[in-house]
């Protein structure tokens, strides 16, 4: 595989949890189980990219390269491009924005969302999906779903459950009888010269009506590739609940340094 760069954006402001990337687990803060996790893929580099001094300290004393960047950027890609420019990475560098907050991330997927952007030089983004098996998650509105071409290219994402089944959906299924439905995954690989561009958009209309930050790249006509995970994705740290649970698998699994 050619050589990518990981980065890690990781802000102390969390609504739900304050300092989350700092939250201890097995004896280390969030944050750094995910650059560990990170370091485990093929990444040629790996770099955390913070607003926060606290956080900075703690990634340094683990050995990490870390990013000062603005407190004013209003998503992870805007800072995912701040920190290219500071590195000087040329526009066809490709840069995998790996969550602060998902210290269970299997490496593979970081090198397969990689991957799949390499295979496909007319995209400007990779990102990954996998199967909706439940009627919960496909008619829940925190979980976003992608409609995919047969080329493997997004055709749209959406809080709504898509593709509507006009027959089965009459009402609403208690089951779903296939998992053709599918899951985004909010890991992506972009190109470093669309991260420039990006940067320059307004908002559009419907990601403004979905809050849905990748549809502003569907609105500006570059194509975004999907790819079928190749392994399960563990869910990320949003609550306490999901700080518990991660900590009891860190435990269970002997992590901890």
């Amino acid at each position: 595989m050619q050589d990518f760069i990981a980065v890690i954006p990781a802000r102390f402001a969390s609504t739900r949890l304050p300092g989350k990337p700092l939250l201890e687990i097995a004896g280390e803060p969030m944050v750094a189980h995910v650059w560990r996790q990170a370091q485990a893929s093929a990444a040629a580099r790996v770099v955390v990219a913070t607003d926060d001094e606290r956080i900075r300290a703690a990634m340094a004393g683990v050995g990490a390269e870390v990013v000062m960047t603005r407190d004013d950027h209003p998503s992870g890609t805007d800072r995912l491009a701040e920190v290219a420019e500071r590195l000087g990475l040329p526009d066809e560098a490709v840069v995998v924005n790996v969550q602060g907050d998902e210290p269970l991330l299997p490496p593979a997927l970081i090198d397969q969302v990689a991957g799949r952007l390499f295979a496909d030089p007319g995209a400007s983004i990779a990102t990954l999906a996998e199967p909706i098996g439940d009627v919960e998650t496909l008619f829940n509105p925190n979980a976003v779903k992608v409609v995919r071409a047969l080329s493997g290219r997004a055709l749209y994402f959406s809080r709504a459950p898509i593709p509507w089944d006009r027959e089965a959906f009459a009402s609403r299924p208690e089951l779903l009888e296939t998992d053709a439905w599918l899951r985004h995954i909010g890991l992506y690989a972009y190109r470093v010269g669309f991260l420039a561009e990006y940067r320059d958009w307004s908002p559009s209309p419907l990601e403004q009506l979905e809050q849905l930050e990748q549809l502003r790249a569907l609105h500006h006509g570059h194509a975004i590739q999907v790819a079928l995970a190749s392994q399960p994705h563990p869910a990320g740290v949003d609550t306490a609940e999901d700080l518990e649970r991660v900590r009891e698998a860190v435990r269970a699994d002997g992590g901890g340094r």
